[in-house]
């Protein structure tokens, strides 16, 4: 949800100078796999464990991640298979499952997750993952990977050559697996404004937001979306804040 792949082209043009770069709320970090040239470092940091979890399999364990899949078919049965408990599985095995669930769910939900289906494209398909996540391998070698709230992962980076990128929960919009209450959103400007390095946040456009972050520039996107069958287009506007 509020994958930013679409933005990219506005988002990444708008970086300031840094030599440390920081995903607050990675998710499938569009911004840290889609930018031009990796920053000397990068911290890819999330609170959802599955995902970190997939992120470090990939990186060190990509040979066996890719053999889970050899046998893997497009099937409701296999999609039932998030009921097994995580303590009875590897960190592959869950890597695995994960990657197959947000591939096959409707939406690409990460809770309350349904098998999807579709009459115009094929199902999930083992055979290219290899060739399709070799690149990801490679971009994360030498990436920190951090599973920890926040604004702790913000004091532990934040120095003045610094760049935080924070893509938090769109406020009052259902669908995320975690709750970010409005005292999060303040807490985030709060730091925004005590920070020693620099802090692009994105966001829903919302009259509570624009309130809030008033202090910081502001700058408004398009973005237009659909979700699963519907195929009408629909916009929505995105907030680029930025204390810098």
């Amino acid at each position: 949800m509020g994958g930013k792949r679409r933005l990219a082209k506005h988002l990444i043009p708008m970086f300031p100078e840094h030599t440390c770069y920081v995903e607050l709320f990675a998710g499938g970090a569009a911004l840290f796999f889609m930018r031009p040239q990796p920053a000397k470092c990068e911290v890819l940091n999330d609170i959802n464990g599955q995902l970190i979890n997939l992120y470090r399999v990939v990186q060190h364990h990509f040979d066996e991640f890719v053999r889970q899949f050899e046998w893997t078919l497009t099937s409701r049965e296999e999609a039932r298979l998030q009921s097994t408990p995580p303590d009875v599985m590897t960190d592959i095995q869950r890597a695995a499952r994960f990657f197959y669930l947000q591939h096959t769910a409707f939406g690409g939900k990460t809770v309350d997750q349904h098998f999807g289906t579709a009459t115009t494209g094929r199902g999930f398909t083992a055979a290219d993952i290899a060739d399709r996540l070799k690149a990801a391998q490679q971009r994360l070698n030498g990436v920190f990977v951090e599973n920890e709230p926040w604004e702790k992962c913000f004091k532990r980076y934040d120095r003045e050559h610094t760049f935080f990128y924070a893509d938090p929960p769109y406020w009052q919009t259902a669908g995320y697996d975690r709750a970010f209450d409005w005292t999060q959103y303040q807490l985030l400007a709060k730091m925004m404004a005590e920070s020693k390095g620099k802090v692009m946040l994105s966001i829903n456009d919302h009259p509570d937001i624009r309130e809030l972050f008033k202090d910081f520039r502001m700058t408004r996107l398009e973005l237009a979306y659909s979700v699963g069958r519907d195929k009408t287009q629909k916009t929505s506007g995105e907030l680029v804040i930025c204390n810098y």
